[in-house]
């Protein structure tokens, strides 16, 4: 969930004559350093003012949140220079760690610093307690109402400012950059300002239900804790980046906040992201610098947010799902899937066993902490679906409280939270957000998945998804119809399909074996 940055719909389009036509003068610029946007915009000697009308050139915002970008037609798709290795492989699955492959490290105090959804934080719940496991202290450092679900888990909490249910509802609303109007921004800019102050006392302040005191080692951070590396920065301590979704620059795919038709934008558009996230939020970063962390202000307009730094970055999905581009160096790797095992300690209600086993396997609907903007209407669509398809279904209520029927169906059961890893082995298939965490928590049953995206990385992982051939094309919330719904439905329970999700669970098993030996 990337806070001040929503569905953000980037379309490039190429712009100018072809190679033929051009002047020897235009193929003389072609190679020239100074006309690529990617350098300027990370070039500290170019001022903001000048970066800006770059933007203005090469970004326009629409009315409906999308943003359209003319790519130079001087631009050519070439490979960012990060180190990488000669000769990587698509997809390497490395040999298992345990207790005794790794050389001792004195215990340190480590804090996660986690800005999101329930499904954001839930994979660093996982690292923090293997973090635990290794003997370090670990607080995670998130919003209060997942505090419990924290504790619960047998780490130190520390709670995070912003509202994750407000984030949810602005970034559901406003599809694009930007607000879809004044009255929206000082909604966003509350929120995402009193995420950042609260980054400090997260790392230093002792825990406030015991207060044991508390000095932090090291920061494990997501992207949206805009601020970390600022505050890593003052207090000298070493960082690591984890994400669900791609952040550092590369020329293989566009930034899933974007769409780009192109590629010779791919590269492009991480730094036009990054660089509207900074314009966002700068004014924020130098009063915390100023006011908080006693540090001069930055000038520069992109790189602020570490996405094509020095900063090592993990990311948590399958290298069978996405492989590790190759123009990614050593300090960047795919890490595999982090799941937090809910399944051994839940037990089911009584009531949803019996209806489970009561018929066939049903078909998994649930949007998780995502606000819905009609669920009335969205749940009638979901039972006609069901219904003309001939299947059992079950809905999760989630924040957007699906699952108020006209009458009980003996069809349908709605339940209100259930551990995704134990009920998913329960159902045929799943239809959800496309959430990082759920999509591999479908993947991992063997799930045929239909996504539903409503902003963000979604997307990208719906495109993924259908890419490898386990679900259907997804289908973006506002264009969700009872036909299309059924048309997904049918997809999933192609014969074709079981093939294809039987073949990724192989892959996916093979890739979970190192977690599972860990255990």
């Amino acid at each position: 969930m990337p806070g001040v940055i929503n569905d953000t719909e980037i379309t490039a389009e190429t712009t100018g004559p072809s190679n033929l036509e051009r002047s020897k003068t235009e193929r003389r610029k072609q190679n020239n350093p100074a006309d690529d946007p990617t350098k300027q915009l990370l070039d500290d000697k170019i001022s903001i003012r000048k970066k800006l009308k770059m933007l203005n050139r090469i970004a326009t915002v629409k009315d409906d949140g999308t943003v359209v970008v003319n790519v130079p037609s001087t631009l050519e798709a070439t490979p960012i220079d990060v180190g990488a290795v000669d000769g990587y492989e698509d997809v390497v699955v490395e040999e298992s760690l345990d207790g005794s492959d790794i050389p001792y490290r004195p215990p340190i105090q480590i804090v996660i610093l986690i800005v999101g959804t329930r499904g954001d934080v839930q994979p660093f719940v996982a690292i923090g307690k293997r973090l635990q496991d290794y003997g370090h202290r670990v607080r995670l450092a998130t919003h209060a109402n997942y505090k419990e679900f924290i504790l619960t888990a047998g780490l130190e909490f520390f709670p995070l400012g912003g509202d994750p249910k407000v984030l949810a509802e602005y970034m559901v609303k406003n599809k694009g950059f930007l607000p879809s109007g004044p009255s929206e921004i000082p909604v966003q800019r509350k929120q995402m300002k009193e995420i950042i102050f609260s980054l400090l006392p997260a790392c230093k302040d002792p825990d406030p239900d015991t207060g044991i005191a508390f000095k932090v080692d090291a920061i494990i951070a997501n992207p949206p804790a805009y601020g970390h590396t600022h505050v890593a920065e003052a207090l000298k301590v070493p960082i690591h980046i984890f994400f669900t979704m791609p952040w550092t620059p590369t020329s293989e795919f566009p930034h899933p906040l974007s769409r780009v038709k192109t590629s010779a934008g791919y590269r492009l558009s991480y730094q036009i992201v990054d660089s509207m996230i900074w314009l966002g939020i700068r004014d924020m970063i130098n009063e915390f610098r100023k006011k908080k962390l006693k540090l001069r202000p930055v000038t520069y307009l992109s790189g602020a947010q570490g996405s094509g730094s020095d900063i090592p970055h993990g990311y948590i999905w399958s290298p069978h799902l996405v492989p590790k581009p190759k123009d990614w160096g050593p300090k960047i790797d795919v890490v595999g899937f982090c799941f937090l095992d809910l399944a051994s300690d839940y037990v089911p209600p009584e009531e949803l066993v019996k209806w489970l086993e009561a018929g066939d396997k049903p078909i998994y609907v649930g949007f998780g902490s995502l606000p819905v903007q009609d669920p009335a209407k969205m749940t009638e669509t979901i039972v006609k679906a069901l219904e003309m398809t001939g299947q059992r279904g079950i809905i999760n209520k989630g924040w957007g409280g699906l699952g108020t029927l006209a009458e009980p169906k003996d069809s349908i059961y709605v339940l209100d939270n259930c551990p995704h890893d134990w009920l998913f082995l329960q159902c045929k298939a799943v239809v959800h957000h496309g959430g990082a965490g759920t999509t591999a928590a479908g993947l991992k049953a063997a799930c045929p998945t239909t996504i539903v995206p409503f902003f963000g990385d979604q997307p990208f992982w719906g495109e993924r998804v259908h890419a490898r051939g386990v679900g259907p094309s997804p289908i973006p919330v506002d264009q969700f119809t009872l036909q299309k719904l059924v048309d997904a439905i049918k997809f999933m329970l192609d014969p074709e399909v079981t093939l294809q999700i039987l073949c990724a669970w192989a892959d996916e098993t093979f890739s979970f074996v190192s977690y599972r030996k860990n255990r």
